[in-house]
């Protein structure tokens, strides 16, 4: 009979996770084809993985103010409650509220690509986000106050020697601005998380990173509650102007 082995489970995936961001990277020699499919194992992690309640795609990211974000190369958003997402040729738009997580993707962690890490969240984290009552049996709730909308870095090497030391923490500039990043995975060396609590980041090197990585996120969103009640008057007013 075979035995199962939860250990040798999680430690497959993320040696799967590895094996295939390292042929892209070893393998593919133009520079977009490289990014497209780096982008597409994480995209397919967290699509396999997370919650159902849950979905992650590359799309750009747009308030009712018609202001848009930067393309986002893996946005976590809510597909149980948001009531729509655009699709026009090819590319997807997703409405502020039903925002999660943002993530870039990248080759290798180093401090220009953690830099323009935190420039795309925050051009996320810039957008104007509503927020209705929710009518219930008995009356209506007040608005929900504004979920957390989390940031961070994939990759799945690092320019750094050592990969995660103290070039690493300088970079990320642990503070409340709207660039921070919470998450961090290098696939082959560790991960990373902003503990607020604690006033600083955890980084955890070796072990199996990006199964750590998926499992620290989906707890993190457990807490996190759910998206806001859209005000989808605010973005059809724009259908008249």
């Amino acid at each position: 009979m075979t035995q199962w082995s939860l250990r040798k489970l999680l430690s497959e995936l993320h040696d799967d996770i590895q094996s295939r961001l390292n042929r892209v990277r070893s393998t593919m020699g133009h520079p977009v084809s490289k990014g497209d499919a780096s982008e597409a194992v994480w995209l397919e992690l967290l699509n396999e993985y997370l919650p159902k309640r849950y979905q992650a795609d590359k799309a750009f990211v747009v308030d009712s103010d018609g202001k848009f974000s930067e393309q986002i190369d893996v946005v976590v958003y809510d597909r149980q409650y948001s009531p729509f997402i655009f699709k026009y040729e090819g590319e997807k738009i997703i409405p502020a509220e039903s925002v999660y997580a943002v993530f870039e993707a990248k080759q290798a962690i180093n401090l220009g690509q953690l830099q323009y890490a935190m420039k795309k969240v925050a051009s996320v984290r810039a957008l104007k986000r509503t927020s209705l009552p929710i009518p219930h049996a008995g009356g209506t709730y007040p608005a929900k106050p504004l979920i957390p909308i989390y940031g961070g870095l994939l990759t799945f090497e690092s320019d750094w020697s050592p990969p995660l030391g103290q070039p690493l923490l300088d970079g990320l500039k642990f503070n409340e601005n709207a660039d921070r990043l919470e998450f961090g995975c290098v696939a082959a060396h560790g991960y990373f998380y902003r503990d607020r609590d604690a006033g600083g980041y955890v980084i955890s090197e070796g072990g199996k990173p990006a199964t750590s990585f998926l499992f620290k996120l989906i707890s993190t969103l457990q807490f996190s509650g759910t998206v806001p009640m859209i005000d989808i008057e605010a973005y059809g007013a724009w259908i008249e102007q």
